[in-house]
């Protein structure tokens, strides 16, 4: 038998989401993805216990650290993002936090814009304060100059969203990259509302990115877990990043020299992060996110043909103040989706009532087919009140500038019939 599509990387996406990174031949010739649900493994001998620890033998010891399951997980989507390797975790926020942890520590600064998700602007602006690492805003998005102000000599890393968080705008990734290479810090991009199915920003010069594999990665609401994926190159011996340069000379006798300073990011975060701060994701889990990816370029493409259909209806109902989805064509952001996301731009819509906060209310009330609640990327329709939910608590100006108002519901289009999700809007709509 000559089954080799697990290591091709010439294969197509559709082909890769359901190969990539598993040979059945290393697990017993099951078809399927083992879960390998176990808390640790044996170590073999004296000699493989000391290559295990030295990282002198790949291999695993520890589910803390790592997990066969895990690992064909972080290979296929190492695969699909095409990048050089990737780590999983227990969560979107802990993907975040930790890749924040790796990159600065207490005297460091970070640059980020404001059109965030609320989770990820509370740990910039009020967390990692405490432990002595600063952000500097990006005050416009939409001004490369703004980007440049943004950075200092001690910033370490730029941080940004593909599609922002819920108002949907697009940052021109290529343009963005060039500045934060220019100043030799890499460029890290939360691609959670995309996926690699609909934007690859490491072909637009992103370094790393981040996912909160929770939404459609996994695509059916059932898991917690967040991934990081490393795109290979950059330069972390610059003598900008001395954490980087003495983890290199902690290692270098012990594992490939090339291999190492390709894959720096990962190794430190998961052999410094990962294992002492114990945010790994279960094998259980694991498992069903490799499930969730065998059908992401199915159903993204539904995702996003549903929204279109869905934000060309609410654009034009009377009742409706602004529709933020890029792909329509009134959208200011309409030329920066033709290049980044020509297959459509997400299926998340934010959308602003004329009624104010209390149609926002009566809209949620009446919705019978959205279902209220804060997670997006499931299979299924799902709406919100960003203002007093997942950016609850945040300043109003820093809400406003991320896209949100009292008049604001972010809606999460689903796969359902797009006349049904229609139709539904329609009467919520006219009873509000």
């Amino acid at each position: 038998m000559s089954y080799e599509a697990f290591n091709d990387n010439s294969l197509g996406f559709d082909t890769k989401q359901l190969h990539a990174g598993y040979n059945p031949k290393q697990h017993f010739h099951s078809k399927a993805v083992p879960i390998y649900q176990t808390a640790a493994f044996e170590l073999g001998d004296f000699d493989r216990c000391g290559r295990l620890f030295s990282y002198e033998e790949e291999g695993h010891s520890y589910v803390r650290f790592s997990n066969p399951t895990n690992d064909v997980l972080e290979k296929r989507i190492a695969a699909l993002e095409g990048g050089v390797a990737t780590l999983s975790l227990s969560s979107g926020m802990s993907a975040i936090s930790n890749t924040f942890l790796n990159l600065a520590g207490a005297g460091d600064e970070l640059a980020a814009v404001k059109t965030l998700y609320g989770g990820s602007t509370k740990l910039l602006q009020k967390v990692l304060p405490q432990y002595g690492i600063v952000t500097h805003w990006v005050e416009d998005p939409e001004s490369l100059d703004s980007y440049r102000a943004a950075i200092t000599a001690k910033t370490k890393g730029l941080y940004i969203e593909s599609l922002g968080n819920p108002g949907m705008n697009i940052i021109d990734i290529e343009e963005v990259a060039k500045i934060a290479h220019e100043n030799g810090i890499p460029l890290i991009v939360d691609n959670t509302f995309a996926t690699p199915y609909l934007l690859r920003p490491f072909e637009f010069g992103a370094d790393i990115i981040c996912h909160s594999a929770t939404k459609y990665l996994s695509g059916h609401g059932t898991v917690i877990s967040g991934i990081v994926v490393e795109k290979g190159g950059f330069d972390w011996f610059s003598g900008k990043f001395p954490a980087f340069e003495q983890f290199f000379e902690e290692h270098k006798r012990n594992i490939d020299n090339d291999n190492l300073k390709l894959t720096a990011f990962t190794r430190r975060l998961r052999m410094n992060y990962l294992t002492d701060f114990g945010s790994h994701l279960s094998p259980q889990s694991a498992f069903y996110l490799i499930q969730g990816i065998e059908t992401l370029s199915l159903r993204m493409q539904r995702h996003a043909d549903n929204a279109l259909k869905v934000a060309a209806f609410l654009s034009e109902h009377p009742a409706v103040l602004e529709v933020s989805y890029p792909s329509l064509p009134n959208s200011r952001y309409y030329k920066l989706a033709q290049k980044y996301f020509p297959k459509g731009a997400g299926a998340i819509l934010a959308v602003r009532l004329k009624g104010g906060l209390n149609a926002a209310r009566r809209v949620l009330e009446k919705v019978r087919i959205f279902d209220y609640m804060v997670n997006v990327g499931d299979a299924k329709s799902l709406i919100v009140h960003p203002a007093t939910s997942t950016h609850y608590g945040l300043p109003e100006e820093i809400k406003n500038q991320a896209g949100v108002f009292d008049d604001t519901l972010r809606l999460s289009v689903g796969i359902e019939d797009a006349q049904d999700l229609i139709h539904d809007l329609s009467q919520a709509l006219d009873n509000s």
